[in-house]
């Protein structure tokens, strides 16, 4: 998971385990996951998905938005520029969230997009809160709670993020989608995120 920007994934990961006393093995066994992906991952020999750094980041608990982000609010204000905004996807999936570093933010504001192929995964996900979105370009496959549906440009859903969901991009085409979500699980550190 390297960002565009060339963010060291390994390090960031390394800072904060170690921040938190924890040792490669124990960070391991409270994601589920085995010692040598936290090993590979923090040498930056693989790039994690955003489900597997999702695992990660919830067992110490950080958001992705703060690994990415770093540990500095930022001023409220009003505007973003496209450069302005925290690429939080997997290298893969592209989730750039507005505001990241806001304080106390209320919602999570992402510009996402699926190329061709790309799935959040073959877990369905399932977190507190509500989500929605419109799709901008492309289409995508969405289920939620055992229903699917391909939608298109102009298209939205909405749904309490609860109900196990997927999104998948079975067309050619890359897919953009801008949603939303509250609570706004890509800041608050320990909560369930949006589409990881």
């Amino acid at each position: 998971m390297q960002a565009e920007s060339g963010f060291d994934v390994g390090g960031r990961l390394r800072q904060l385990r170690l921040a938190r006393g924890l040792s490669q093995r124990e960070l391991a066994k409270r994601a589920g996951v085995t010692n040598s992906t936290i090993s590979l991952i923090e040498q930056n020999s693989v790039s994690p998905s955003v489900s597997s750094l999702k695992k990660i980041l919830d067992a110490l608990p950080v958001s992705i938005s703060a690994f990415f982000a770093g540990d500095e609010p930022s001023a409220p204000k009003a505007f973003y520029r496209a450069e302005e905004l925290t690429e939080i996807g997997d290298g893969r999936l592209s989730f750039r969230l507005v505001a990241a570093r806001r304080p106390e933010r209320g919602m999570s504001i992402i510009h996402e997009r699926y190329p061709p192929g790309a799935d959040t995964g073959v877990e369905m996900l399932e977190h507190e809160g509500e989500e929605g979105g419109v799709v901008v370009a492309g289409e995508i496959e969405i289920t939620v709670n055992g229903e699917s549906e391909v939608l298109r440009a102009g298209d939205a859903y909405y749904f309490d993020s609860r109900l196990p969901h997927r999104f998948r991009n079975l067309g050619e085409a890359e897919c953009v989608i801008v949603s939303a979500n509250t609570p706004p699980g890509f800041s608050d550190g320990g909560q369930e995120l949006h589409h990881v």
